[in-house]
């Protein structure tokens, strides 16, 4: 009986094809995919064409066909991110109370990739999803009565307030990466230096620091966020007609 050419087994110093693991087809959604998980994992410092390629496991110049450089593949890296950001119906007579929930939920989402923050400071975001949130926050301030000028103001005021208090905690998160500690472990120590050291300021110089240490060093990051959140959204209370 005759065989065919497949039933021939293939020599041991050759590999078969049909051992080799078939790539992903590459893609600008895959690019961005694999530089997110680089981010969240090893920070923006970690971040590079070369890291992506890497972790895609092929050469970095075959991500510009996709990707123009690093600074657009953090662009799309951090609208993204934008997109995990929930947005309820919009409700003009309860505006002031959306509008704490959207920045608090703004808050959350940047924390959950920390280093994301610092490219949103990077560049003025365009993207989709940028786009989205935008049209959200400029749309209900406008429906609730206040001026297009003093809305598009305020919407660009929260978003670099936000962004500005969450690159501020990726600064932290980039310390504590470096230190390899856990992030209770790193506050916990970060916060006793800066109590150890007001305590240490003469009080004759210093007599309100000295004096009010407890209270200056007692509220956490999302508290002190929120107390910053609730005097921009008073300001904004007295914009509206």
């Amino acid at each position: 009986m005759s065989r065919s050419n497949a039933d021939v087994p293939v020599p041991p110093w050759r590999k078969s094809r049909k051992s080799v693991p078939l790539r992903r087809q590459l893609s600008q959604d895959l690019i961005v995919e694999a530089g997110l998980r680089i981010l969240d994992a090893e920070g923006l410092d970690g971040l590079s064409m070369r890291r992506v390629a890497q972790e895609l496991d092929t050469g970095p110049a075959s991500l510009y066909a996709h990707v123009a450089n690093k600074e657009e593949l953090l662009e799309l890296i951090y609208d993204r991110v934008l997109g995990e950001i929930r947005l309820p119906e919009p409700d003009p007579s309860r505006w002031k109370e959306q509008l704490r929930e959207y920045a608090i939920e703004v808050y959350r989402v940047l924390g959950e990739h920390a280093d994301v923050a610092r490219a949103g400071l990077a560049s003025v975001p365009m993207g989709p999803n940028a786009l989205r949130v935008g049209e959200y926050v400029f749309g209900l301030l406008i429906e609730a009565g206040m001026t297009p000028r003093d809305a598009a103001l305020g919407v660009d005021r929260l978003a670099l307030y936000i962004s500005g208090d969450a690159y501020e905690g990726s600064l932290h998160f980039a310390k504590m990466r470096a230190a390899g500690q856990e992030v209770e472990e790193y506050f916990r120590a970060f916060v006793g230096q800066i109590e150890g050291y007001y305590r240490s300021l003469p009080a004759e110089m210093f007599p309100h620091t000295t004096k009010h240490v407890d209270v200056m060093i007692a509220e956490d990051g999302r508290a002190r966020f929120e107390f910053g959140l609730d005097l921009l959204l008073d300001g904004l209370t007295a914009r509206m007609p």
